[in-house]
């Protein structure tokens, strides 16, 4: 752990062809069919589209941990009930942007680390958590240059909750750089009020990570029904075993969290050893 933080990453190593696992980093996969009837397939083929080109790959099982949404596209044979159940998730957007400032003066002055702006364009400000870890060291001093945290999660009020995700995404889509560079430079200059913060002399990088896919569909009881039992809902319709293809991913327990994408893989795997010790 205390290696990894400064460490240099090579991405070679991770599609090793002596590995017993790869990992096959800007790989696109288009299709997963089984190789005749899925009852009684003995493989799957998946397609890929990587460097611009089509690839094909066989195994004897799948799991896909993708977006629910677009295995109905990438699985043409499954029956039109699972692919309702897994077409009913939207995802939600999110957007996580980084400000390197000059220093922390301003905010040492004001004595906050956190801001929340109800009705703003970024809905909180926040220092970067202090943490120290090997070789790493967080900027302990007002003085030191240091990370801000700033959350945007577009919507459009009025809508439910499903549309206002599709128009949140569809404003990522259409917002420029500048829009979001002009509303932090704005939004600094109103919170750091009555310090020396200036704008164009201390902001020093922004990286503004649009995330229109970030989390899972949670069941929000305003708009779903209260008395569904467990076993009707989507996601757990969705998530049933298809032949050699399994599902996972956190949508399949509609919960936006990674103990739960850990569950469902589990549960996908688990599902894969026991059709293997019956085979």
């Amino acid at each position: 752990m205390e290696d990894i933080v400064i460490a240099k990453m090579n991405y070679a190593k991770l599609d090793d062809s002596a590995s017993p696992v790869r990992i096959r980093l800007n790989s696109t996969a288009i299709r997963a069919v089984h190789l005749g009837d899925p009852a009684s397939a003995k493989e799957v083929e998946v397609t890929y589209v990587r460097g611009g080109s089509a690839h094909k790959a066989r195994g004897t099982q799948c799991v896909l941990a993708c977006y629910n949404m677009i295995i109905p596209y990438l699985c043409p044979e499954m029956s039109e009930t699972q692919k309702e159940a897994l077409a009913y998730a939207v995802k939600i957007p999110l957007v996580y942007t980084n400000v390197q400032i000059r220093n922390w003066k301003p905010f040492q002055k004001l004595g906050v680390n956190n801001v929340y702006c109800p009705g703003g364009y970024f809905s909180s400000f926040s220092l970067d958590f202090p943490v120290s870890i090997g070789e790493y060291k967080f900027p302990s001093s007002p003085e030191e240059s240091c990370l801000l945290h700033l959350v945007r999660t577009p919507c459009q009020p009025g809508l439910p909750c499903k549309d206002q995700y599709r128009a949140g995404r569809a404003d990522l889509l259409a917002t420029t750089f500048e829009t979001f560079e002009r509303n932090i430079r704005d939004q600094l200059t109103r919170i750091l009020g009555g310090t020396d913060f200036d704008p164009a002399q201390d902001i020093q990088a922004i990286t503004v990570n649009r995330w229109p896919h970030g989390y899972a569909y949670e069941y929000n009881p305003l708009f779903e029904p209260l008395d569904r039992p467990d076993s009707e809902r989507p996601c757990v319709i969705g998530r049933k075993p298809f032949g050699r293809i399994k599902i996972a991913n956190s949508d399949a327990d509609g919960h936006a969290y990674t103990n739960i994408a850990i569950d469902q893989a589990h549960r996908a795997v688990a599902e894969i050893s026991h059709l293997s010790l019956q085979i």
